[in-house]
């Protein structure tokens, strides 16, 4: 399986993007701003492909578990292999203060040149594409991410 983040609109607090599945548009994202230093839980990853695993340990995990049950959650969404980067996950939530170096999912966004970047209904999001990419690790299918910058 193949994911595809493409980012459109980077502001001094926030970076929107659009996820694709397999060349299908799934939703909008919201990361961190880009930064030239990285500062931890502030700044968005670099570009790049990535493989994207199942982490069934760490504090999202047991929420989610807690939240969805054993018969939905079967670990978070991890980005693996981020140079200078660990514990990245795809996960829901709406501002830049939800991410900590995260991609977060949405399904609809607002223009953060205006104002600080939020998108909106992330749970409806989440789980639609959270149960597309947890069947395809669980059935043993790789699954990948590449994260492009398009300004």
């Amino acid at each position: 399986m193949e994911l595809k983040v493409v980012r459109y609109s980077s502001s001094e607090e926030s970076t929107l993007g659009l996820l694709f599945i397999d060349g299908v548009f799934a939703c909008y994202t919201l990361e961190d701003e880009h930064r030239a230093i990285k500062v931890m839980g502030e700044t968005r990853m670099p570009a790049g492909r990535y493989r994207v695993e199942l982490r069934t340990f760490g504090g999202h995990h047991w929420r989610y578990l807690r939240k969805y049950g054993v018969d939905f959650h079967k670990g978070m969404l991890q980005i693996m292999d981020v140079p200078g980067f660990t514990d990245i996950l795809i996960h829901k939530g709406n501002d830049d203060d939800d991410t900590a170096g995260c991609l977060l999912v949405g399904d609809s966004a607002n223009n953060n040149q205006v104002k600080d970047g939020f998108i909106g209904s992330s749970t409806m999001a989440y789980n639609r594409v959270y149960a597309v990419m947890r069947d395809a690790l669980i059935n043993g299918d790789s699954v990948y991410l590449q994260v492009c910058d398009i300004n």
